[in-house]
């Protein structure tokens, strides 16, 4: 028999003392917590500062199961010191969860603007990117048009399999079991009918059954499954995570809203965005600059059927006369006309463009090399994003090694959630649930980035000196009602 302190087992640079200064410098009435004030009646409710750090305490060591959490705040010494020795059950852990999504996505937001009064995001440089991460979806409850119909064909087989056998049979119990599969087959060919007006009526490519929000992505080496496509942006100065969203299932029209809320988050005039080629957009690259954004995104090569005939990027063009000159010197010109673009999978307006010809093509020495032998000769055609394309190409042509800063700041950030925190799948269903167990993953990885920067010690003293400055600052508001000193604690108030 004997006795210890959990104090004394606790290191003064443990993580885990970290996490009890962030959590303690919140103001968690204003993030809209339950039970930050216990009622005078009744069995008190957990604080919900208890719950939060045993949360963040969790996804920190890859323990994100409200069991496991469970577990851990009964047996380890550090949760145990972390709660005060109050042990939650995992119905309570849970119900946490799903109830403060949004109040885990605001506090990540708000430690990201404390991030930057503290000048440890520069906020000058930002790289973008995105991960996929499975859903509570199995693939097999993940529905397209094709896959619909395979199983309504499927199902029409078997129905006529059981009708030849009904004309042959004689026995009037044989008879009665093949009406009984046609009656259960019909049954199932009705919903799949009904999921197909379903999948019609939403306008999108698929539906999902366990998870609405969730969709059919390629994770890896053409490996496809049912998840988000988690979109983030981190700092270059010391690589910390500013933004966080989820969208479509690939990167296509992903760029301008991470990047702008990236913009407005840390209130700077411009910003320089770094991202791959999935980002390649037209639309997105204005909209980017439209905002102050320079975009410095790596260019798609120009697609063709025929790699044998002259890419378009032999054409150049001249923006004063608005015409372009074909590698054999002639001129192309355009009426002016926009046609519209289609997306064909979709069938909606896609973009704007106008198409520059020649009537020089029928006997030009070239027309081989460059038209691939097509009767009408060859067109340009110009889309209303192209100048910012070009722009954004100069760019990254002018600075190689800058645009190749963008895989240093971002892309060591995935691989330590998925193989060190085990950030390979949620727990949740919904975008916005999602969204909320992202932001508490990326609390703790911005913590932990923090640790290394500054050090456990000089982190705490930097939180609970925020934490007794806003509580000063209270005080003194209630003494002088000063209309200055509040929208002071507004700013600082996290």
């Amino acid at each position: 028999m004997f006795m210890i302190s959990l104090e004394s087992t606790i290191s003064p640079g443990s993580f885990v003392r970290v996490i009890d200064a962030f959590v303690d410098a919140i103001d968690l009435k204003s993030f809209g917590f339950k039970h930050v004030e216990s009622n005078e009646e009744g069995r008190p409710a957990y604080h919900p500062s208890v719950l939060l750090k045993l949360y963040i305490y969790g996804y920190k060591y890859g323990l994100r199961s409200s069991r496991q959490l469970e577990r851990e705040a009964r047996l380890n010494m550090e949760a145990m010191w972390l709660l005060s020795g109050v042990h939650p059950g995992y119905h309570t852990i849970a119900d946490f969860r799903k109830e403060n999504k949004k109040a885990f996505r605001e506090i990540f937001r708000k430690f990201v603007v404390l991030l930057k009064e503290w000048e440890l995001i520069e906020g000058e440089t930002i790289a973008i990117d995105s991960f996929k991460i499975r859903a509570v979806n199995s693939l097999k409850n993940n529905y397209n048009e094709k896959k619909i119909e395979r199983h309504i064909a499927y199902i029409d087989e078997k129905i006529s399999e059981y009708e030849a056998l009904l004309d042959e049979c004689d026995k009037e119990e044989d008879r009665q079991e093949l009406e009984e599969k046609i009656a259960y087959q019909n049954k199932k060919k009705d919903n799949y009918h009904s999921l197909e007006t379903q999948l019609q009526s939403s306008g999108e490519d698929q539906i999902s059954l366990t998870d609405p929000d969730a969709k059919s992505v390629i994770l890896h080496r053409n490996i496809v499954n049912v998840g988000y496509n988690v979109q983030a942006s981190a700092d270059s100065k010391h690589k910390l995570l500013v933004a966080i969203d989820t969208g479509d299932v690939n990167d296509t029209h992903a760029l301008s809203g991470i990047a702008i809320e990236s913009k407005e988050l840390l209130q700077v005039e411009k910003l320089d965005v770094l991202a791959d080629k999935g980002y390649h957009t037209g639309e997105e690259i204005q909209a980017c600059g439209e905002h102050h954004i320079t975009t410095y995104v790596s260019p798609r090569e120009s697609s063709t059927n025929n790699d044998a005939i002259y890419p378009v990027e032999k054409f150049i063009y001249d923006k004063d006369n608005d015409t372009y000159t074909c590698p054999a010197g002639c001129t192309l010109t355009t009426t002016g006309k926009w046609y519209k673009h289609s997306d064909s999978r979709k069938g909606r307006f896609s973009y704007k463009y106008k198409r520059y010809t020649t009537s020089k093509c029928k006997g030009c020495v070239q027309r081989q090399n460059c038209t691939g032998g097509k009767h009408n000769g060859r067109a340009i055609d110009r889309s209303e994003y192209a100048e910012a394309l070009e722009a954004n190409k100069e760019r990254v042509e002018k600075k190689p090694e800058y645009y190749r800063k963008r895989q240093e700041i971002i892309e060591h950030i995935f691989g330590t959630l998925k193989r060190q925190r085990g950030f390979t799948h949620v727990l949740v269903k919904g975008k916005e649930q999602v969204l909320g167990e992202v932001g508490l993953m990326f609390i703790g990885y911005n913590l932990s980035r923090c640790v290394t920067i500054l050090g456990a010690k000089n982190l705490i003293k930097a939180l609970r000196d925020k934490c007794l400055r806003y509580l000063s600052l209270i005080k003194e508001l209630i003494l002088s009602r000063n209309d200055k000193l509040f929208s002071e604690i507004f700013r600082i108030a996290f």
